[in-house]
């Protein structure tokens, strides 16, 4: 039965299709994808290098707008939202963590934190930032600059700098592809730890069968569809 007093899907896609420009003309990157997470799942979406995986992540996130379908954040549908309004809806709610780890290179670790938060209008966010820091094993690197960094370490950077704000939704694109297997364990194991604790949904892109096995869910794509669960 349905529940009308129950919390919206953080996400939902209907019939998402995406054409991009290339080369050889447009290209259809996702042909009528069909996707649903519930509040504080975490789902694995695997597949081959090209079939879609990370412009699904782009599409759901409101980053790329679709070519047809529907996409709802939190119940929201964006096809109504500028880029001002879906940004305004992802803050504070949804964070993403890529493969390349995205930092500020000119911004110490707990400032590559720590700025989100002010965008946010969070107080205490030097703190905030030095909390997540320490809970992620980089309370003696605060004050480093990511180029003076290991891979692991920036990965941790961006992984407090993505769950400071406590989202309720977080995306991981291949979040542990750069890194070598030791500090790609070490990252996994924060990354769904911590993501458990604050009872985010994640949507994670992987390579990585174990780190797929991790999540609750698993689901495959195949030339820009959903083909199956694994």
């Amino acid at each position: 039965m349905f529940d009308a007093s129950a919390p919206p899907a953080p996400l939902s896609l209907l019939g998402v299709g995406l054409l991009l420009p290339s080369a050889a003309g447009l290209v259809e990157v996702l042909r009528g994808v069909d996707f649903r997470v519930a509040p504080g799942e975490r789902v694995a979406i695997v597949g081959p290098s090209g079939c879609g995986k990370s412009s699904l992540i782009a599409v759901a996130a409101g980053l790329e707008r679709p070519t047809r379908g529907e996409v709802r954040l939190f119940g929201c549908d964006l096809a109504g939202l500028g880029e001002d309004g879906r940004a305004r809806l992802r803050r504070g709610r949804v964070s993403l963590v890529f493969q390349a780890f995205h930092l500020l290179p000119n911004m110490t670790a707990e400032e590559n934190v720590a700025t989100p938060l002010e965008i946010a209008g969070e107080s205490h966010v030097r703190q905030t930032a030095r909390a997540w820091l320490d809970r992620v094993g980089l309370s003696a690197r605060t004050r480093h600059y990511p180029h003076q960094l290991s891979g692991g370490e920036q990965q941790r950077v961006a992984l407090a700098r993505a769950l400071a704000a406590r989202p309720e939704l977080l995306f991981a694109d291949e979040p542990t592809g750069n890194l070598d297997a030791q500090n790609a364990r070490g990252v996994a194991d924060l990354m769904f730890d911590l993501a458990r604790e604050a009872g985010a949904a994640m949507v994670l892109v992987t390579h990585d069968s174990t780190l797929a096995a991790r999540a609750d869910r698993r689901v495959r794509m195949f030339d820009g569809r959903m083909v199956e669960p694994v």
